[in-house]
């Protein structure tokens, strides 16, 4: 994003994978949000399992959806 549209990070838990590349996360301390893998999780071929610690960047105009940035072990 640009600097005039920073993201929002916060840390969740992967609830469930969804088609098309899409993953319901489970925010700690907030709602449930729908996400996507970022191009460079596609690119390196970062597999996201339900379950996964998750670095979630949230747009400032749809708290709802994210982009999946990292991953924890």
């Amino acid at each position: 994003m640009s600097e005039k549209e920073e993201g929002i990070e916060v840390e969740g838990t992967v609830e469930e994978a969804l088609a098309g590349g899409m993953y319901r996360i489970a925010i700690d301390k907030g709602p449930k949000v729908l996400a996507y893998a970022s191009g460079k999780m596609k690119k390196f071929h970062i597999r996201i399992v339900p379950g996964d610690r998750v670095k979630v960047e949230l747009s400032p105009y749809d708290l709802t959806r994210g982009r999946i940035t990292f991953r924890d072990k």
